[in-house]
């Protein structure tokens, strides 16, 4: 078996992934909640949503084919700050820490940019993601204004505090 097609290679948005955002997205949304407006406006609207306003998407890339993506989302020019959003991983591909991979490119491109943070909103029902989240350096802080009704954590990486 050839090893160089089981690397998996981190890539900046493309826009032949745009349906791969979604439907990558979708398929975890739907497996544990209901999608609702805001998934919707960022996943069908990526480029006018997220890129075109200065955020950043990723994806992982195994065997040609997208598994994992995630969005850093800007939330303000000063102080800059993000938001980890919309990261999903193939179930096929999951246990390849891919989650971890594209959660660290975007945390290091939002370092990189001079952020002053980056903020997340998930679920407790998400165990492994909250794990992971703590393995990238987000702390946990209280729950406060997210647009989402399955929000009930919320999380914040800080930098040169």
């Amino acid at each position: 078996m050839n090893n160089i097609n089981n690397e998996v290679k981190i890539i900046a948005y493309d826009p032949q992934y745009k349906e791969a955002f979604k439907a990558l997205n979708e398929e975890w949304i739907k497996t544990f909640f209901t999608m609702e407006g805001g998934d919707h406006k960022l996943l069908d609207n990526p480029e006018e949503q997220i890129i075109n306003k200065g955020g950043y998407i990723v994806f992982a890339i195994l065997d040609n084919e997208a598994v994992g993506t995630c969005a850093l989302v800007k939330i303000s020019d000063e102080p800059l700050r993000f938001e980890l959003s919309k990261m999903a991983v193939s179930p096929k591909a999951q246990g390849k820490k891919i989650g971890y991979l594209v959660g660290q490119a975007l945390v290091d491109k939002a370092r990189g940019l001079n952020a002053e943070s980056v903020s997340l909103e998930t679920n407790s029902v998400l165990v492994p993601a909250i794990k992971l989240y703590e393995k990238l350096g987000f702390k946990h802080m209280p729950v406060c204004g997210s647009a989402y009704s399955r929000c009930n954590r919320q999380m914040l990486l800080e930098f040169n505090v």
